[in-house]
């Protein structure tokens, strides 16, 4: 490499600063400019399993970009008081970087110190692209005061995707790549998931989903490629549980994959509503508006649909695109007459909304709460703004991408939504993913006014 005029190859080493942490789990080097006193002038290096403060030997793997280079970790020459022995041994930094296995981005980070980086790349975002600062921002981990995260954040998966090569071998993939690589453990994963994982061996090639619902018994879901174009399988229906309530999903299909996620997004989804209208509790606990229409949106299998409905919402309905959610939310929010799952695509069922709903109808969403909870990519510009012009009281929103979070707070403020509160959540420990949840108001609105 030339660093006099930037030029370099794929596979030219070179030992670089870390100087920051990124949205995606990577942390930024510079390669500076000797004349740039400021020491942000040079070309930014983006790097994976290193931490802010660190010294690091690595190799460039992309350099095709003017804006960035990417490169691996090859050695540690200056460590932070932060770094711990990796907790999936096979992804240390003393690996080749094509065996590290993926999915543990942060696992070899002293685990506070993952939570503060994540704060810190969440705050950035809120900051970059939803235009807000919000002082003393924090992040909890899983649980309660029932049931707890493990000291070293290992043990959390419920559900695990392999994957199978040509060759029938059974695996991770390895960090970056779609090669799948043998492993000896899987620290993340239950300790029953991870037994059912280490036995399998050969399969068809495709992927493997292991599954582990409330009943603790671990399901071994193929998913070969041949399936795709063959009979489609029956899919078995499982019970899982948030306290004492029942809820059936697909064993297949989505649920929080922490063991502790459903219970801690819950009672955080509670909060939060309580939080952001203006009226206390009644007598019976109620705090939602009886008469409004409430919505949970993206609703899955109908767990904030019934939170919302224990909570006092007379009128709530979850919009889900898959049939076969819609269909379990539907049994799942059965007890309560006045709730109802539908099966439709989120952003056409809000404009059929704004094009449709009564006044009747829309009087009643404007005093009532909105659940999001969208893919990662966010809900996007048009269904923001169908939201924010049906007016509810509140928008609860949660979110599993920092950037897409505040690109669509920053679309609600522009709707006349103030950002009421925002508390981030550790569901995904060892890896860089965070979990948040928002509460936007719309200012003088209220959903005290029961009756």
């Amino acid at each position: 490499m030339d660093a006099s005029t930037g030029s370099a190859t794929a596979g030219d080493e070179l030992d670089l600063d870390v100087t920051g942490v990124a949205h995606g789990g990577v942390f930024v080097g510079r390669i500076g400019d000797p004349a740039d006193e400021s020491g942000r002038g040079g070309r930014v290096v983006f790097v994976p399993d290193a931490i802010p403060g660190e010294r690091v030997r690595i190799r460039l793997t992309d350099v095709g970009k003017k804006s960035f280079w990417r490169g691996e970790v090859l050695e540690v020459l200056r460590a932070s008081p932060h770094r711990q022995p990796h907790i999936w041994q096979q992804a240390e930094v003393s690996v080749p970087p094509q065996l590290r296995p993926g999915g543990a981005d942060f696992g070899h980070i002293e685990l506070s110190h993952q939570r503060a980086l994540k704060l810190e790349v969440l705050s950035d975002a809120l900051r970059r692209f939803g235009g807000v600062d919000i002082p003393g921002l924090r992040i909890q981990p899983a649980g309660d005061q029932d049931r707890t995260e493990t000291f070293d954040g290992s043990g959390w998966r419920t559900r695990v995707s392999l994957h199978v090569d040509a060759d029938g071998r059974v695996g991770p993939f390895a960090a970056r790549s779609h090669t799948v690589i043998a492993v000896e453990e899987y620290p993340l994963a239950t300790p029953e998931v991870q037994q059912a994982a280490l036995r399998l061996r050969q399969a068809r090639p495709g992927r493997i989903d292991l599954v582990q619902p409330a009943d603790g018994r671990v399901r071994v879901i193929p998913r070969a490629d041949a399936a795709k174009s063959g009979p489609r399988q029956a899919r078995e229906t499982v019970t899982e549980l948030v306290g004492a309530r029942e809820f059936r999903v697909d064993a297949g299909g989505f649920w929080q994959v922490h063991r502790l996620a459903a219970q801690t997004l819950d009672a955080a989804l509670r909060l939060a509503v309580r939080e952001a209208v203006t009226a206390g509790p009644d007598a019976d606990g109620t705090v939602l508006d009886a008469d409004a229409w409430h919505l949970d949106l993206y609703g899955g299998v109908g767990l904030f649909a019934a939170a919302l409905a224990e909570l006092g919402g007379g009128r709530v309905t979850s919009v889900e695109s898959d049939s076969r959610a819609t269909d379990h939310a539907a049994w799942n929010l059965s007890e309560w007459v006045g709730a109802r799952a539908e099966t439709a695509r989120v952003d056409r069922f809000v404009s059929r909304l704004l094009a449709e709903a009564s006044d009747r109808e829309r009087a009643r969403i404007n005093r009532g709460v909105i659940v999001l909870d969208p893919p990662r990519s966010g809900a996007g510009r048009d269904v923001v703004e169908a939201v924010a012009a049906l007016g509810p009281t509140a928008v609860v929103y949660v979110a599993c991408d920092p950037v897409a979070l505040a690109r669509d707070v920053a679309t609600f403020r522009a709707a006349g939504y103030d950002l009421h509160t925002v508390t981030a959540y550790d569901l995904f420990p060892n890896s860089h993913h965070i979990e948040a949840i928002a509460t936007l108001v719309r200012p003088g609105g209220s959903s005290g006014s029961r009756r």
